[in-house]
């Protein structure tokens, strides 16, 4: 189902798929958002028209993503309420100076940010070592990062765990969809999923190895098997769409040799 089909569709009924996506009974909704379930049940079926207080309230019990609260409220009739900034808008000067504090800070180790469909936003130096090798269509302006990654043009075949390492990168978009229901992000998984990969995939995550304590990437290079272990920041308090869906993910060594190989770079 795409995006506009889904504003079409009555509040009520995007209310209810909502507290199912979250696996919540109109009882645990009701008892969460402090309203009757006669009237949660009137709210999901139409016979009752929520205010605009009540989309939010609602919104905020089911912990919906700022971006699909912007669309009950159109539902419903209203008005969106969370912006919606450009990046690049001088509203968010402050917020591309903090990440780029990051990502310069972060050298001589890679960090990127992401929106939330996984498009590079923004990187540090160092992170032209990660891309290295790869075809010019998957590194050009509208780079994706996980395709980048699992695709056989991209960084897969310098990946030394590749199974692994695709398990762990479907795993946190499995996750991801979980939390956001997106239909564009179900078609992106979809697609990394139809990409070959010969490894073994194993559920590292659901059984991990007795001395595993971080799912790593590692990648040959120049003779070398690099190690690195990521990190994941977001904004703590946003209210804007943008903010709210910028990731910084950032790759620290998980070993001397790759301590000591990207210093010297």
């Amino acid at each position: 189902m795409t995006t506009a089909e889904i504003r079409q569709r009555p509040v009520g009924e995007l209310l209810r798929q909502w507290r199912e996506h979250r696996r919540l009974s109109q009882l645990e909704l009701s008892n969460q958002a402090e309203v009757s379930t006669r009237h949660l049940s009137f709210l999901e079926t139409g016979r009752s028209t929520p205010s605009r207080d009540m989309v939010l309230h609602l919104a905020d019990r089911l912990n919906v993503p700022l971006r699909e609260r912007n669309t009950l409220l159109v539902s419903a009739g209203y008005a969106p309420v969370y912006t919606r900034t450009s990046l690049d808008s001088p509203e968010l000067a402050p917020v591309r100076a903090a990440v780029r504090q990051i990502l310069t800070g972060h050298d001589p180790y890679p960090a990127v940010v992401v929106d939330r469909y996984w498009n590079l936003l923004d990187a540090n130096a160092s992170a032209s070592f990660l891309t290295a090798g790869a075809a010019e269509h998957l590194v050009g302006p509208s780079t994706n990062v996980l395709r980048l990654a699992l695709h056989p043009e991209g960084m897969a075949p310098q990946i030394a765990n590749l199974g692994e390492w695709r398990a762990h990168l479907l795993g946190q978009l499995r996750r991801q969809l979980d939390a956001v229901a997106d239909p564009e992000l179900t078609e992106l998984y979809r697609e990394l999923k139809s990409y070959p990969c010969d490894d073994e995939e194993p559920d590292i995550e659901l059984m991990p190895g007795p001395n595993n304590l971080i799912v790593p990437l590692r990648i040959r290079r120049c003779d070398v098997e690099l190690s690195f272990f990521s990190t994941i920041a977001t904004f703590g308090t946003p209210l804007d769409v943008t903010v709210a869906e910028l990731v910084i993910e950032s790759f620290f060594p998980a070993d001397d040799v790759t301590r000591k190989f990207m210093t010297s770079l």
